[in-house]
């Protein structure tokens, strides 16, 4: 009993920071999100009308689309790129600390940096992917990479895939490192292919990092602003306006603290709804597999 009661006073410095720095913000925005607050002045009561003005209006519907869509391409990439290189250089160990060294350097990179080098990559005049393509003798393929609409969200997602694939492919290494090596001589000595090996051996023993992977890279871009913003700045268009841009646009670009505050809390209701129902999902496949 009195181990117990001591387990109960270790957690309420924990409690005390969350409550402060997590719970006590949401509310305050939550209040926010019920008023015109412009910054300055008084902050007038509207009850739910920012609320009934994102739901109604098909702008911010579609940016909410958007922001869905973007995520479920990078996340998609990055699981299964991780993934790729994650079997290839745990078959390789004399190239894998150097291989993965060099993976996971663009992750350590600044946005900054990296949205610049992308930005002059993509330029539609004497950039460095459309030089390579006429070079190859590829210039049919040449492409306004961040002016098109129907290919700038896809060029933006590619950047952040570059980025990330590294950090991808480090979790899953650490789950092929906790996979006992008899069961691989195991599906050795019974004849089966390095494939075979993959999918139906190593593959369900990676549930674990597969879950974590696929969270943290759901909320991680779900979230992200920093590469659409330096890239194309939700442009053109709007085909690459995700809802992170329209909060930052409302807060320091048109000083509507109530309006952005309501965009804020549907991003957080979105997270929550899409990180649960992916975490159950995922548990429920590694407890059947």
């Amino acid at each position: 009993m009195r181990a117990r009661r001591s387990l109960y006073l270790f957690t309420i410095p924990a409690l005390l920071v969350i409550g402060l720095f997590f719970i006590h913000p949401i509310i305050l925005t939550f209040e926010m999100s019920l008023t015109n607050y412009k910054g300055i002045g008084e902050a007038k009561d509207v009850g739910w009308r920012n609320y009934e003005r994102i739901f109604t209006r098909d702008r911010y519907l579609t940016e909410i689309w958007l922001t869905l869509w973007y995520t479920v391409i990078v996340v998609s990439a990055l699981t299964v790129s991780g993934l790729f290189f994650a079997a290839m250089l745990h078959r390789l160990p004399l190239i894998r600390n150097f291989s993965r060294a060099a993976l996971y350097t663009p992750a350590m990179m600044s946005f900054v940096v990296i949205g610049y080098v992308w930005q002059f990559l993509y330029s539609p005049l004497n950039g460095g992917i459309n030089v390579a393509l006429r070079d190859l003798g590829l210039g049919a393929w040449e492409q306004n990479w961040l002016g098109d609409p129907s290919i700038a969200l896809y060029s933006v997602a590619f950047t952040q895939i570059w980025m990330f694939t590294g950090f991808t492919c480090a979790i899953f290494l650490a789950g092929f490192a906790g996979i006992p090596e008899e069961i691989n001589e195991a599906g050795r000595l019974e004849g089966a292919s390095s494939w075979q090996r993959f999918r139906y051996l190593e593959l369900p023993l990676l549930g674990p990092s597969i879950t974590v992977s696929v969270m943290l890279t759901t909320i991680g871009t779900l979230k992200t602003f920093e590469l659409p913003f330096i890239l194309t700045k939700g442009g053109p268009d709007g085909a690459t306006r995700l809802l992170s841009i329209d909060i930052i646009d409302n807060l320091f670009g048109q000083y509507k603290f109530g309006f952005a505050s309501a965009l804020s809390v549907v991003m957080l209701v979105i997270v929550l709804a899409v990180a649960f129902v992916q975490n159950k999902v995922l548990r429920d496949r590694e407890h059947t597999s």
